[in-house]
């Protein structure tokens, strides 16, 4: 089956710069992370393949060579250095690189792939909550918190396992139709740590832990989203024998914001105003993820239109661009009049420039009416 092409794969154009490959890559990495996509075969496909688009085009002599001669000119498996046989552990590794080290490289479950991942004696993790408003969400922020956590107890001593030697595993052999068979398996005395107990403190459990309460700072990045999990490597339960502590996952919530409404990078505000103020104009005050911000609105201001505050959206996670605020223009029309207003709007309505045939008459009037749905 013939390869895709590597700037289709991470959707950006030939001409491409250094920094927008880069920051391609990133928003693929996020989006198709098998963390985040439990058991997708076809997303974890797609982070291989980005992957290898990446690994191709931001090498400037791979992307000449892949410019020339397109997937053939990338030697015997037409691709990258991962190409059909990924490596896993090779992709997770360039993190560093893309997403800063100890930053957002570790926003996804399960650690990133530090080398952790394969061992056998590693501790539990330990998942949290942690609600942002939009303003920290917009600015970062640090975060005190508390959580409880296993750790070993005061006065535990291990000593070698009998069963493996504190090999961590131990081989089986089983007799089948085909011959001896051989595994290796983590030994179940001692959990694959190669230690067990020789003293536990009272209170401690059968592997010599106890829970303790731990306080941490976290750094939270700007423009974070919902539902993104920031995984700070050995802060989560510590592992049985002295091995690898788990990894404390921040799961990001966002608080609701009374006025506002997140649409990706940008912030939505719904605004407003009179019949009167929209035929006349006005100035208003308008709410803003960081406070007020004093906005005029023209004469003949249409209902549905829109209008933008540049910057004042959120920022990408370890990224160059800043959404806007939007904010929808509502025309509100009283349903109740006093007999004097009616008698007022009466006398409008018979006027020449109040009439209803006018607006046939506006230039592109029935263009901006489709775009309002």
């Amino acid at each position: 089956m013939s390869k895709r092409d590597y700037y289709e794969i991470l959707e950006i154009s030939k001409g491409a710069s250094a920094d927008e490959i880069k920051k391609a890559y990133r928003k693929m990495a996020i989006k198709y992370h098998p963390d985040k996509n439990p058991g997708d075969k076809s997303a974890e496909d797609k982070f291989k393949e980005a992957a290898e688009a990446y690994e191709v085009l931001s090498d400037q002599q791979k992307k000449q060579r892949y410019d020339q001669f397109g997937h053939a000119g990338m030697g015997s498996n037409g691709g990258g250095s991962y190409g059909g046989g990924m490596n896993m552990d090779d992709i997770f590794s360039q993190f560093g690189d893309i997403f800063g080290s100890g930053g957002f490289g570790d926003f996804f479950g399960g650690g990133g792939g530090r080398n952790g991942r394969t061992r056998a004696n590693v501790g539990s993790n330990i998942r949290i909550k942690l609600k942002l408003t939009y303003a920290d969400i917009k600015n970062g922020v640090e975060k005190k918190i508390k959580y409880r956590k296993q750790v070993v107890a005061k006065g535990t001593t291990f000593k070698e396992c009998s069963t493996c030697k504190g090999a961590g595993q131990v081989n089986r052999v089983t007799q089948t139709f085909l011959g001896h068979m051989q595994t290796v398996t983590a030994c179940p005395t001692c959990g694959g740590s190669g230690k067990s107990i020789s003293n536990r403190p009272a209170g401690a459990n059968e592997q010599g832990l106890v829970y303790e309460e731990i306080e941490t700072t976290l750094k939270i990045p700007a423009g974070v989203q919902e539902g993104m999990q920031l995984s700070i490597s050995g802060k989560g339960n510590a592992a049985p024998g002295g091995g690898i502590d788990g990894d404390l996952l921040i799961l990001i919530e966002e608080e609701k914001h009374p006025e506002l409404e997140r649409q990706d990078q940008h912030v939505i505000y719904n605004l407003a105003i009179s019949v009167i103020d929209a035929i006349l104009g006005c100035s208003v005050e308008v709410p803003t993820v960081d406070g007020k911000a004093k906005i005029t609105i023209d004469p003949g201001t249409q209902s549905g239109k829109l209008l933008r505050l540049r910057g004042k959206g959120f920022p990408e996670v370890n990224g160059y661009h800043t959404g806007d605020q939007i904010i929808k223009v509502h025309v509100w029309i009283p349903k109740k009049l006093s007999s004097e207003e009616t008698e007022m709007l009466k006398k409008l309505q018979a006027s020449e420039n109040f009439s209803s045939k006018n607006a046939k008459k506006e230039k592109g009037f029935f263009d901006k009416v489709k775009d309002w749905f």
